[in-house]
């Protein structure tokens, strides 16, 4: 029942009374102050373990997993063992042998398993799908102000990863090369994070990612043959400028008569809202998920792969300083 545990459980309450067929039965956490402050808050029971929960309540059917990222395997396979699908959070898990296992234990089992990958259900990136076509050039950055959460990963597995998934998502090709550099400035994990990442169909992508900014950015925009389109994921707003095309949006004029300016139709929703909506139709359906274990496992090998160039980096650079200063 850390920050974002408690969004959970609050979204899930709201889902129950906006007549979505889902009964919150109760929250979990070692801190039974904690559990039992977010249960009254949302009328529901309070359990000092997923042992007391599944005991108890062995009606339940569904669970979000929030813990810290270390937890996730052994969390998330006590639920699945007691007949319990689990959305993970990201990052799926702090290893790809963990991440596998996860996946393992839901085919053997035969439970529904998503990967807490949010951006996918922000109503701007689901307007942007059906626009992708070819994109050659991503320039994305995720910027915010210091908390103290979070920081058992760093920046990269924190906050990168979000649009790590994204891209992958928009990008059907496998990656040909990454160049990295990172630094830890206010903890002692890397707090800020520039990824430059090519695929093998030749799009280029530039990640920057910070947890020490003095504001907070969430933008992703990618240019694709006649198309340059621009995505806030706060806003939930996407702009399309489009050179010579068939786009009409009364309204936006362009600097430059031709180029066309559009905003595809985006209906506002929190993103988690969403994504707990489509986690339960997938368990009520018993269908795959819209972000599987297999989408967070492909976005944690990614990260895994940036975390590696980072380390790299540094150490060509300390190298590079020590030679200089013999």
């Amino acid at each position: 029942m850390g920050a974002f545990g408690r969004n959970h459980a609050r979204v899930y309450h709201q889902l129950a009374q906006q007549g979505e067929p889902v009964r919150l039965v109760g929250v979990v956490d070692r801190d039974v102050a904690r559990a039992d402050a977010v249960a009254h808050e949302f009328g529901c029971r309070a359990f000092g373990s997923i042992e007391q929960l599944v005991t108890t309540h062995s009606e339940v059917q569904a669970a979000s997993v929030a813990v810290p990222t270390v937890h996730h395997l052994k969390v998330g396979r006590a639920l699945m063992e007691a007949g319990v699908d689990v959305l993970v959070e990201k990052p799926l898990a702090t290893s790809l042998a963990e991440a596998d296992e996860l996946s393992r234990v839901a085919e053997r089992l035969g439970r529904v398993g998503q990967a807490g990958h949010l951006e996918r259900f922000n109503p701007a990136v689901r307007a942007t799908l059906p626009l992708v076509t070819q994109p050659m050039f991503f320039e994305v950055h995720r910027l915010s102000v210091f908390t103290p959460r979070s920081l058992d990963v760093d920046v990269v597995l924190d906050l990168m990863i979000h649009d790590l998934d994204v891209v992958l998502a928009f990008v059907d090709s496998p990656v040909k090369e990454i160049r990295a550099v990172g630094l830890p400035i206010l903890s002692s994990k890397v707090d800020i994070a520039n990824v430059r990442m090519e695929f093998e169909s030749g799009c280029v992508a530039n990640f920057t990612a910070s947890r020490v900014s003095t504001e907070r950015v969430r933008k992703l925009r990618f240019f694709q043959p006649g198309q340059y389109i621009s995505l806030d994921y706060s806003r939930q707003d996407v702009m399309i400028f489009t050179v010579g095309g068939e786009v009409e949006a009364p309204g936006t004029p362009s600097v430059n008569p031709q180029i066309k300016v559009a905003k595809p139709p985006v209906v506002a929703e929190e993103p988690l809202h969403a994504e707990l909506k489509s986690f339960l139709q997938a368990v009520r359906r018993r269908s795959t998920p819209l972000v599987s274990l297999q989408d967070g496992r492909r976005a944690l090998a990614l990260a895994l792969d940036i975390v590696a160039a980072i380390e790299q980096h540094g150490e060509e650079v300390n190298l590079r300083g020590l030679h200089t200063t013999g």
